[in-house]
């Protein structure tokens, strides 16, 4: 789940992950819940942003529990983020140009083989179309 407010984006620093190293939240539907909601109630559990907004945006097979992963774009509705504690033990909004510069340091945008590196990476290819389009960015 690509999580934004105002031309930033929401990553956690997940248990067990290493210092430095954020990705874009995740979590599971639970039984007779849509995605949209198990979006934000995730969202809210992990980070205590509420979402309002939720676009799907593509899926991925994934054999780690022989599932689906399924990518969403949210909008927060506020910017306030406390933690969990349990799952995500660091959360924080960057801006395109910190995670580009996080990227180019050599830093990770997500997992190589998660859906999430993909999520990062077109959030990021935005802001290039809109330098170099600025007419279709609003």
């Amino acid at each position: 789940m690509l999580v934004e407010n105002g031309g930033r984006c929401l990553l956690a620093r997940h248990k067990g992950s290493a210092a430095g190293s954020y990705s874009t939240l995740a979590g599971f539907v639970g039984v007779s819940e849509s995605l949209e909601d198990a979006v934000r109630r995730e969202v809210a559990e992990e980070t205590g942003v509420p979402v309002g907004t939720v676009t799907y945006l593509a899926s991925q097979g994934w054999p780690f529990p022989s599932g689906l992963m399924i990518g969403f774009r949210a909008t927060a509705m506020a910017e306030s983020v406390h933690v969990d504690g349990e799952e995500v033990i660091e959360a924080r909004w960057f801006s395109r140009d910190e995670l580009a510069r996080h990227a180019a340091a050599g830093g990770r945008l997500g997992r190589e083989d998660s859906i999430d590196r993909y999520l990062l990476r077109s959030w990021l290819e935005e802001q290039a179309d809109c330098q170099t389009a600025p007419r279709t960015c609003g």
